[in-house]
């Protein structure tokens, strides 16, 4: 379908809630969302992309029909979105990579001598599931917590069969399990152990430690101190794991608050779990960087909590949700549990907020490179300035002189968004008796982009931008220049601020693109702002010490051209040759021409 007949499709869909399954010339879903007005929502993607991001008119420019399915509601639009979200993992839908939730541990009761393992869902088999819990490894931590304490096995033998087989493993002599290799060993102490597990599971340690201490003391009444020891010890092992236990068990999280940063290429979605107000665990995710962050984190937040397995009793968000009130119906619907969505940034939830950023930005920088950053950069350029393709070659210029004497002009090359300093060159303007900024800035111009069109080596490169030092009216003196030899490439004037630094960009029609709200591109724009001025006051700087010093030279009677160059190559500077003795002068120019030099700088003495 073309853009006008996909326009006219959907300004005919209902003004009804409903789900929109976008898709390709090969009938591929690249996108699903849902709307409560589906006519409205769906046209705005086919009437003005100028204003959408660049995302979304990547999505759009492949799209090539779509199809639409009608709700009864916006909360049944809701369900309907994340199911087709899970089935289809759209290309420009935000998706969260591990979707596959938390585990849980699992323990069949009716074997005899029963394990706990890793279970990634509840089935319906009869044996006990506990949790969910935070992650894999953590739920490994648990496990291996619990055999330890209670000393169960951790080998691949048999129960009974394998009993009295062989000797006991290493594990038995190292006291981390009780043996249940060896014969005498029954099937009841070990349920009993298994049931003091259970009883940790369920997070009744305090029960368990009652009646492990009631088996202390009649131990030590027995005056079996040996066993009063081991008993004591599994205590102290058991208060310690019930509180790691607390902590990794992701159900029992009462406040999640949520974390979003992005770099110039990378962005983080994190997750602070915490109890009872202390901070017990964390999620964290790395993505692209996106358009649209609310977009994202609606997207990434419900993803989550809907394969999670688990809900907090509420969730702080950094940015607000528009269908959170329908998410949490949805939540309640599938967990029973109810859960709050808050955004306020006051007091407590603004701290527990800003340590959820900071733990987003720490994870985002880790994972960002340095080429990264440069690449995002420039595209987050390209995106500002809406140019046509990525800035990958960048040229800068800038005028230097003094009073209208020894003008000069640099041209400076970043290409990726690092200089290129083969590429520099320096201009000597020609014709200018005084200061004229623009005069000199169009004749550079056509000087460099004249050797382009003739294909000279050293000027061949078509650039992707130009950034020129100073205002709309330098950038519109030099888009006229361009137009007149028939070449449109993107013009920028660099715009400083009272501290002479670039804080915009200016186009030749006077717009002016703030950049001081975008860090990396301040930080890029400045580099290449001081890097071209720096090369052109150092190209006036060496005519100008050269002209000053060779005139001073030239006004001494006998100094012609090779005798003054055999002077500034023995003596290195007119300031040396100043305070030369008149003998060191003669070993270099004959006697007369010596003692002329020698006269004129001592005239006055």
């Amino acid at each position: 379908m073309t853009k006008e007949e996909l326009k006219n499709a959907a300004l005919s869909l209902p003004l009804a809630p409903g789900v929109y399954l976008m898709k390709d010339a090969h009938d591929g879903v690249i996108y699903v969302g849902k709307a409560k007005k589906l006519k409205n929502r769906v046209s705005q993607y086919f009437q003005d992309t100028a204003s959408h991001n660049a995302k979304t008119r990547r999505m759009v420019s492949q799209v090539d029909h779509f199809e639409t399915i009608r709700a009864a509601t916006e909360f049944e639009a809701l369900v309907l979105e994340c199911s087709l979200i899970k089935h289809y993992m759209p290309k420009y839908n935000i998706l969260l990579k591990d979707d596959k939730g938390y585990p849980y541990l699992r323990l069949d009761l009716k074997e005899a001598y029963p394990k706990i393992t890793l279970a990634q869902r509840i089935k319906e088999d009869g044996a006990r599931y506990f949790g969910p819990y935070g992650s894999r490894g953590r739920s490994q931590e648990v496990i291996d917590s619990i055999r330890l304490t209670f000393g169960l096995p951790d080998c691949s033998r048999k129960f009974p069969r394998d009993q009295g087989k062989e000797r006991p493993c290493l594990n038995y002599h190292m006291k981390t399990c009780a043996g249940w290799c060896r014969k005498e060993k029954s099937a009841q102490e070990y349920r009993e152990r298994i049931d003091q597990a259970v009883l940790l599971l369920e997070g009744k340690h305090k029960s368990l430690l009652d009646s492990l201490r009631l088996q202390m003391e009649e131990a030590a009444e027995r005056l079996d101190f040996e066993a009063a020891a081991q008993f004591r010890d599994r205590m102290r092992a058991i208060e310690l794991l019930g509180q790691k236990q607390t902590v990794t068990a992701a159900a029992r999280a009462d406040t999640d608050v949520i974390g979003w940063y992005q770099t110039e290429a990378k962005a983080c979605f994190a997750v602070l779990h915490f109890v009872g107000g202390d901070l017990v665990d964390k999620d964290h995710q790395i993505l692209s960087r996106t358009d649209d962050p609310a977009e994202a984190l609606s997207s990434l937040v419900k993803q989550y909590y809907l394969n999670r397995g688990a809900v907090p009793k509420r969730v702080l968000l950094p940015l607000p949700m528009e269908d959170a009130a329908l998410f949490a119906q949805l939540l309640r619907d599938k967990y029973e549990k109810s859960v709050r969505f808050l955004t306020g940034r006051k007091g407590e939830n603004l701290r527990l907020l800003s340590l959820a950023e900071e733990n987003a930005r720490e994870e985002a920088e880790l994972a960002t490179t340095a080429a990264e950053r440069l690449s995002g950069t420039l595209k987050l350029l390209q995106e500002l300035l809406q140019l046509p393709g990525y800035p990958e070659r960048m040229e800068a210029y800038d005028i230097s002189n003094i009073a209208g004497t020894d003008i000069v002009a640099s041209m400076t090359v970043f290409v990726d968004g690092k200089p290129k300093k083969s590429d520099y060159k320096r201009f000597k303007l020609e014709g200018l008796d005084d200061q004229d900024d623009y005069a000199s800035m169009e004749q550079v111009l056509c000087r460099r982009f004249c050797h382009y069109l003739d294909g000279d080596k050293g000027f061949d490169q078509r650039p992707d931008m130009l950034l020129i030092d100073g205002g709309s009216n330098h950038a519109r003196v030099v888009q006229d220049a361009l137009r007149r030899m028939g070449l449109e490439i993107p013009i920028y004037g660099m715009v400083k601020d009272s501290r002479h630094r670039t804080r915009a960009l200016i186009t030749p029609d006077g717009k002016e693109i703030g950049i001081q709200g975008t860090p990396a591109l301040f930080a890029l724009v400045g580099r290449i702002q001081e890097e071209t001025h720096r090369f052109a006051i150092t190209y006036h700087r060496d005519l100008r010490s050269k002209r000053l010093k060779a005139s001073v030279l030239d006004e001494i009677p006998g100094v012609g051209k090779t005798r003054r160059l055999a002077l500034i190559k023995e003596f290195r500077s007119v300031k040396a040759i100043s305070k030369a003795e008149l003998s060191e002068l003669q070993k270099v120019v004959p006697k007369n021409t010596a003692q002329a030099i020698y006269d004129y700088f001592h005239s006055e003495e």
